[in-house]
């Protein structure tokens, strides 16, 4: 407690006193007129009154002239005499009322200012009481000699009152010392209970995890600031809701907020989560139950959103798959490429010195064609199993760009509808690789996208060079044609799996096998019906590892 507190109860407690006084007095007075000194009796009444508003003033400036507060006590105790004097001094029913500045004395300034303050109650007592055996004291109180008792008796009784004094004393400052020590103990047990619910909070809020808790029916309690980051929902408007509705809980978790025997046994869920701003997430959340020496009072809901992982997951069962397919390739390519030579070479040799028949002629075209088709396919699933890095040199990304939209000009798949544009920085773009790839990956790239506006549209080669905040050399081949849906995004990369009547399907798969060779990355945007953004991502340092 402060002191202007402690000081402001004094006050309080003061005039209590003072008004009981005075309710006393003026009852005593109208049923025994002539029993108390009325005027001097009253005006120290008044007196008191009036010292207490002016301590009512001053209280704001007692904390740092702590003299004040002597001062009040000091008043008090002369008062108290001034009070016992007038009132019979040695048969005076008001000797208790030294009691009141030493017990405020001791709230204040502890045993010491008790002591003090009992000390002062003591001097000025016993002065009263003995002043009125030496001589007739100025006072309207007349008290003849014959109405004192013994001596004796009054030093005793200033001894009584004495020991008194200094016993409320000693027994009021070790209950308010107590008291300070248990109030110290009480302020560090609640700062330290405060830091340690701030450090449990800012735990709580430096979680990556999502963490919502809940009331056993299901209302959101409290959410952490992961939760709004994932979710989009500020915690403000989250609690008080119901968790089945902020966090879009499946069906697989129906009856998790009900009696423990219709719980869900699986606990750990992933689904998809639509948040506040409209954008498709997948979530991962396991619920339990919140135990307290009371028994389950909630739930605590943790999650994450698992979005970047499971499309890292799905990339690597890509990964697998075509590692797996690359292996067979190289195995039966060879065991095919051979007799296929040998079987066209001699097809066209029986083409030119056996008399056909025109419709013989157009059979062994058929055959001489078609085994030119195989062949371009076992070259380009070679070239996909097993890539080969002719030559690693310095080059200028711009400059594969602009041969390959020049070559794209003259290509059968460029239709009239078709435009391409070319947006290169005015700076040469320098990478290290093997440049026979480079331009593999952009051909391989472009002619998808013109092949995916058969309608015409406008392909964009663009490239964009490293700097320091992304040291990466970033190829993007945009076109706005048929796009790709969502369903198929998984398997644009897997063999054959070619969306055209003409091609392979290996283009893709070749491009995603080279540039993974280079430590980079293939990022594919896609809108159905509006086109589709390829970004190859070549790190800068990827030639180090490459030599």
């Amino acid at each position: 407690m402060t002191i202007r507190r402690t000081l402001l109860a004094l006050i309080t407690a003061r005039a209590a006193v003072i008004s009981a006084l005075l309710g006393s007095a003026i009852l005593i007075q109208i049923k025994s007129p002539g029993t108390l000194p009325v005027d001097p009796f009253f005006f120290l009444l008044g007196l008191t009154f009036a010292l207490t508003v002016v301590y009512s003033l001053t209280i704001r400036h007692a904390e740092r002239h702590r003299w004040i507060v002597a001062l009040q006590l000091a008043l008090d105790v002369v008062i108290v005499s001034a009070i016992v004097h007038l009132t019979g001094g040695v048969h005076s029913y008001f000797t208790s009322l030294y009691a009141l500045p030493i017990i405020a004395a001791s709230a204040i300034q502890s045993w010491r200012g008790g002591m003090m303050v009992g000390t002062l109650s003591s001097l000025l007592y016993a002065s009263v009481t003995l002043a009125q055996y030496v001589g007739t004291p100025a006072s309207p109180v007349v008290v003849v000699p014959q109405d004192l008792p013994p001596l004796r008796v009054a030093l005793f009784m200033i001894g009584l009152n004495s020991f008194g004094f200094f016993a409320v004393a000693a027994l009021t400052g070790y209950l308010a010392e107590s008291l300070r020590r248990a109030d110290a103990q009480l302020q560090r047990a609640s700062s330290e209970l405060a830091d340690v619910q701030a450090f449990s909070r800012h735990v709580v809020d430096s979680l990556t995890s999502g963490l919502a808790t809940t009331d056993m029916s299901g209302t959101v309690v409290t959410c952490n600031r992961a939760a709004q980051a994932i979710t989009g929902i500020p915690p403000g408007e989250a609690i008080g809701q119901a968790a089945t509705s902020v966090l879009q809980l499946p069906v697989a978790l129906d009856g998790l907020f009900g009696p423990p025997e219709r719980r869900p046994k699986q606990t750990r869920v992933e689904y998809g989560y639509t948040r506040r701003d409209g954008r498709q997430i997948e979530l991962g959340l396991s619920a339990a139950p919140l135990m307290t020496p009371r028994g389950e009072t909630g739930f605590i809901l943790t999650f994450q959103d698992v979005t970047e992982s499971r499309k890292l997951e799905r990339e690597a069962r890509v990964q697998q798959r075509l590692a797996a397919v690359g292996e067979m390739a190289a195995g039966i390519a060879h065991e095919i490429r051979n007799p296929l030579a040998s079987m066209s070479g001699s097809i066209q040799i029986l083409r030119q010195e056996l008399p056909l028949t025109d419709e013989q002629g157009q059979l062994m075209d058929i055959v001489i064609r078609e085994s030119e088709r195989l062949n371009e396919t076992i070259r380009s699933f070679l070239a996909y199993a097993k890539p080969q890095r002719q030559s690693m040199k310095h080059m200028d990304v711009r400059q594969v760009l602009t041969d390959t939209a020049r070559l794209l000009q003259n290509s059968p798949e460029r239709a009239d509808g078709h435009r391409i544009a070319v947006d290169v920085p005015s700076e040469a773009v320098q990478f290290q690789a093997d440049e026979g790839q480079i331009r593999q990956i952009v051909w391989n790239l472009a002619t998808n996208g013109l092949r995916a506006m058969p309608g015409g549209g406008t392909l964009r080669l663009a490239v964009t060079p490293p700097s320091d905040d992304a040291p990466f050399v970033v190829i993007s081949v945009a076109d706005e044609g048929v796009g790709i849906g969502p369903e198929e995004m998984d398997g644009i990369f897997q063999p054959f799996r070619g969306g055209f009547d003409r091609g392979s399907g290996l283009g893709l798969s070749i491009v995603h096998r080279i540039v993974t060779d280079y430590s980079g990355e293939v990022r594919v945007s896609s809108t159905k019906g509006a086109g589709t953004t390829v970004f190859v991502k070549f790190p800068v340092a990827a030639h180090a590892a490459l030599k």
